[in-house]
Protein backbone atom coordinates (compact mmCIF):
# COMPACT_ATOMS: atom_id res chain seq x y z
CA UNK A 1 0.00 0.00 0.00
CA UNK A 2 1.10 3.38 -0.99
CA UNK A 3 2.56 5.76 2.34
CA UNK A 4 -0.05 8.83 1.95
CA UNK A 5 3.19 11.05 2.78
CA UNK A 6 3.70 13.71 0.60
CA UNK A 7 7.78 12.89 -0.94
CA UNK A 8 9.37 16.42 0.14
CA UNK A 9 12.74 17.41 -0.54
CA UNK A 10 14.32 16.29 2.32
CA UNK A 11 13.16 12.83 1.09
CA UNK A 12 15.93 12.93 -1.20
CA UNK A 13 19.40 12.04 0.24
CA UNK A 14 21.02 15.22 0.73
CA UNK A 15 23.73 15.24 -1.30
CA UNK A 16 21.74 14.52 -4.13
CA UNK A 17 18.69 17.99 -3.23
CA UNK A 18 18.85 19.84 -5.79
CA UNK A 19 19.45 22.96 -3.39
CA UNK A 20 22.03 21.88 -1.53
CA UNK A 21 23.52 20.96 -4.82
CA UNK A 22 23.28 24.70 -6.44
CA UNK A 23 24.70 25.86 -2.79
CA UNK A 24 27.50 23.77 -3.12
CA UNK A 25 28.70 23.77 -7.19
CA UNK A 26 27.12 26.78 -8.29
CA UNK A 27 23.56 27.35 -10.20
CA UNK A 28 25.32 26.83 -13.56
CA UNK A 29 26.14 23.03 -12.85
CA UNK A 30 21.96 21.86 -12.13
CA UNK A 31 20.11 20.18 -14.43
CA UNK A 32 16.83 21.39 -16.09
CA UNK A 33 15.57 19.09 -13.95
CA UNK A 34 16.85 20.06 -10.75
CA UNK A 35 16.52 23.81 -11.49
CA UNK A 36 12.63 23.06 -11.98
CA UNK A 37 12.58 20.65 -8.88
CA UNK A 38 13.70 23.49 -6.96
CA UNK A 39 10.81 25.66 -8.33
CA UNK A 40 7.82 23.37 -7.78
CA UNK A 41 9.08 22.41 -4.26
CA UNK A 42 7.51 19.41 -3.70
CA UNK A 43 6.16 16.13 -5.20
CA UNK A 44 3.02 13.93 -4.48
CA UNK A 45 2.42 11.35 -2.96
CA UNK A 46 3.10 8.94 -4.91
CA UNK A 47 6.11 10.75 -6.87
CA UNK A 48 9.33 12.87 -5.82
CA UNK A 49 9.59 16.31 -7.06
CA UNK A 50 12.35 15.58 -8.82
CA UNK A 51 10.62 12.91 -10.60
CA UNK A 52 7.65 15.04 -11.00
CA UNK A 53 10.48 17.49 -12.75
CA UNK A 54 11.69 15.20 -15.29
CA UNK A 55 8.06 14.06 -16.55
CA UNK A 56 7.42 17.69 -16.84
CA UNK A 57 10.38 18.37 -19.26
CA UNK A 58 9.32 14.95 -21.03
CA UNK A 59 5.66 16.32 -21.84
CA UNK A 60 6.87 19.49 -23.28
CA UNK A 61 9.41 17.72 -24.82
CA UNK A 62 12.30 20.42 -23.45
CA UNK A 63 11.91 24.06 -22.45
CA UNK A 64 11.07 25.40 -25.50
CA UNK A 65 7.72 24.20 -25.47
CA UNK A 66 7.54 24.79 -21.65
CA UNK A 67 8.37 28.39 -21.99
CA UNK A 68 5.38 28.58 -24.28
CA UNK A 69 3.06 26.54 -21.97
CA UNK A 70 -0.22 27.89 -20.42
CA UNK A 71 -1.55 27.76 -17.22
CA UNK A 72 -3.93 25.51 -17.97
CA UNK A 73 -1.46 23.35 -19.84
CA UNK A 74 0.71 23.04 -16.78
CA UNK A 75 -1.96 22.29 -14.46
CA UNK A 76 -3.43 19.76 -16.62
CA UNK A 77 -0.20 18.06 -15.64
CA UNK A 78 -1.03 15.43 -12.52
CA UNK A 79 0.81 16.68 -9.78
CA UNK A 80 1.26 20.57 -10.79
CA UNK A 81 -1.34 22.63 -9.07
CA UNK A 82 -2.60 26.46 -9.68
CA UNK A 83 0.68 27.48 -7.11
CA UNK A 84 3.28 25.44 -8.78
CA UNK A 85 1.98 26.15 -12.15
CA UNK A 86 1.79 30.04 -11.27
CA UNK A 87 5.70 29.37 -10.30
CA UNK A 88 6.44 28.31 -13.13
CA UNK A 89 4.86 30.80 -15.28
CA UNK A 90 6.61 33.49 -13.43
CA UNK A 91 10.13 32.14 -13.20
CA UNK A 92 9.24 31.97 -17.30
CA UNK A 93 8.28 35.32 -17.66
CA UNK A 94 11.16 36.63 -15.51
CA UNK A 95 13.84 34.30 -17.60
CA UNK A 96 12.04 36.08 -20.84
CA UNK A 97 12.38 39.70 -19.76
CA UNK A 98 15.81 39.33 -18.43
CA UNK A 99 16.68 37.93 -21.86
CA UNK A 100 15.35 40.83 -23.36
CA UNK A 101 16.75 44.14 -21.08
CA UNK A 102 18.75 46.23 -22.53
CA UNK A 103 20.93 48.08 -20.45
CA UNK A 104 20.65 51.65 -20.91
CA UNK A 105 23.72 54.21 -21.83
CA UNK A 106 25.34 54.88 -19.69
CA UNK A 107 26.64 58.75 -19.31
CA UNK A 108 30.30 59.05 -19.94
CA UNK A 109 32.29 61.77 -17.78
CA UNK A 110 34.94 63.53 -19.83
CA UNK A 111 35.26 66.56 -17.67
CA UNK A 112 34.60 67.90 -14.37
CA UNK A 113 31.74 69.67 -16.29
CA UNK A 114 30.15 66.47 -17.35
CA UNK A 115 30.73 65.20 -13.51
CA UNK A 116 29.09 68.21 -12.23
CA UNK A 117 25.98 68.15 -14.65
CA UNK A 118 25.66 64.62 -13.46
CA UNK A 119 24.69 65.88 -10.09
CA UNK A 120 23.91 69.19 -10.38
CA UNK A 121 19.99 69.19 -10.44
CA UNK A 122 19.53 66.84 -7.04
CA UNK A 123 22.76 68.32 -5.16
CA UNK A 124 22.38 72.41 -5.36
CA UNK A 125 19.30 72.81 -3.24
CA UNK A 126 19.67 69.95 -0.43
CA UNK A 127 19.73 71.54 3.02
CA UNK A 128 22.00 68.96 4.28
CA UNK A 129 25.75 68.19 3.08
CA UNK A 130 25.30 64.31 1.00
CA UNK A 131 28.36 62.84 -0.09
CA UNK A 132 27.60 61.35 -3.10
CA UNK A 133 30.43 58.81 -5.24
CA UNK A 134 29.79 57.70 -8.71
CA UNK A 135 31.39 54.79 -9.68
CA UNK A 136 33.47 54.18 -13.15
CA UNK A 137 34.27 51.63 -15.16
CA UNK A 138 37.60 51.48 -17.81
CA UNK A 139 35.74 53.56 -20.25
CA UNK A 140 34.23 56.44 -17.39
CA UNK A 141 31.03 55.13 -17.57
CA UNK A 142 28.90 55.97 -14.39
CA UNK A 143 28.25 52.18 -13.16
CA UNK A 144 26.49 53.49 -9.85
CA UNK A 145 25.74 56.03 -7.92
CA UNK A 146 25.41 55.83 -4.36
CA UNK A 147 25.28 58.67 -1.31
CA UNK A 148 27.72 57.48 1.06
CA UNK A 149 27.38 60.03 3.53
CA UNK A 150 24.86 62.84 4.98
CA UNK A 151 26.33 65.75 6.78
CA UNK A 152 29.50 67.71 7.36
CA UNK A 153 32.42 66.29 6.06
CA UNK A 154 35.08 65.42 8.28
CA UNK A 155 37.70 63.13 7.85
CA UNK A 156 36.66 61.36 11.20
CA UNK A 157 33.71 60.47 10.37
CA UNK A 158 33.85 59.90 6.25
CA UNK A 159 35.72 56.75 5.96
CA UNK A 160 37.66 56.25 2.55
CA UNK A 161 36.69 52.12 3.38
CA UNK A 162 33.31 52.53 3.15
CA UNK A 163 33.65 54.41 -0.11
CA UNK A 164 36.33 51.65 -2.10
CA UNK A 165 34.56 49.15 -0.27
CA UNK A 166 31.78 49.81 -2.66
CA UNK A 167 34.36 50.59 -5.50
CA UNK A 168 35.14 47.03 -5.18
CA UNK A 169 31.75 45.70 -4.81
CA UNK A 170 31.30 47.09 -8.67
CA UNK A 171 34.33 46.67 -10.08
CA UNK A 172 34.89 50.40 -10.58
CA UNK A 173 38.03 51.24 -12.26
CA UNK A 174 37.65 54.78 -10.80
CA UNK A 175 35.55 57.20 -8.70
CA UNK A 176 34.04 60.78 -8.54
CA UNK A 177 33.64 62.25 -5.44
CA UNK A 178 30.92 65.54 -4.94
CA UNK A 179 29.41 66.99 -2.19
CA UNK A 180 27.41 70.16 -1.83
CA UNK A 181 27.89 73.15 -0.04
CA UNK A 182 24.01 74.05 1.47
CA UNK A 183 25.05 77.72 1.57
CA UNK A 184 25.32 77.85 -2.37
CA UNK A 185 29.43 79.01 -1.97
CA UNK A 186 31.20 75.98 -3.53
CA UNK A 187 34.02 77.35 -1.82
CA UNK A 188 36.48 74.26 -0.72
CA UNK A 189 37.14 74.21 3.46
CA UNK A 190 40.21 72.80 4.89
CA UNK A 191 38.34 69.69 5.67
CA UNK A 192 37.34 69.52 2.36
CA UNK A 193 41.04 69.39 1.43
CA UNK A 194 42.03 67.15 3.95
CA UNK A 195 38.70 64.53 3.37
CA UNK A 196 40.31 64.57 -1.01
CA UNK A 197 43.79 63.63 -0.06
CA UNK A 198 42.67 60.71 2.63
CA UNK A 199 40.81 59.24 -0.83
CA UNK A 200 43.42 60.09 -2.52
CA UNK A 201 46.06 58.05 -0.88
CA UNK A 202 43.55 55.72 -0.10
CA UNK A 203 42.26 55.24 -3.66
CA UNK A 204 46.21 54.42 -4.86
CA UNK A 205 46.64 51.32 -2.31
CA UNK A 206 43.63 50.07 -3.52
CA UNK A 207 44.75 50.86 -7.19
CA UNK A 208 41.36 52.60 -7.91
CA UNK A 209 41.44 55.99 -8.68
CA UNK A 210 40.27 59.47 -7.33
CA UNK A 211 39.49 61.18 -10.58
CA UNK A 212 38.13 64.86 -8.43
CA UNK A 213 35.95 65.95 -5.73
CA UNK A 214 33.30 68.16 -6.78
CA UNK A 215 32.12 70.67 -4.50
CA UNK A 216 28.29 71.96 -5.56
CA UNK A 217 26.98 75.30 -5.18
CA UNK A 218 23.78 76.81 -6.53
CA UNK A 219 24.66 75.91 -10.31
CA UNK A 220 28.20 76.64 -9.38
CA UNK A 221 30.77 73.87 -8.83
CA UNK A 222 34.98 73.51 -7.98
CA UNK A 223 36.70 71.20 -8.99
CA UNK A 224 39.14 70.03 -6.74
CA UNK A 225 41.49 68.43 -9.49
CA UNK A 226 41.65 71.80 -11.06
CA UNK A 227 42.54 73.17 -8.04
CA UNK A 228 45.32 71.08 -7.49
CA UNK A 229 44.49 69.33 -4.28
CA UNK A 230 44.84 65.38 -6.32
Amino acid sequence: MLSSTTIKMKDVPKEERPRERLLTFGESHLSNQEILAILIGSGTKTESVMDLSNRLIMHFEGLKLLSEATIEELTAIKGIGTAKGVVLLAAIELGKRIQQYKPEERFIIRSPEDGAEYVMEEMRNLKQEHLVVLFLNTKNQIIHRQTIFIGSLNASIVHPREIYREAVKRSAASIICAHNHPSGDPTPSQEDIHVTRRLVEAGKMMGIELLDHLVIGNDIFISLKEKGYL
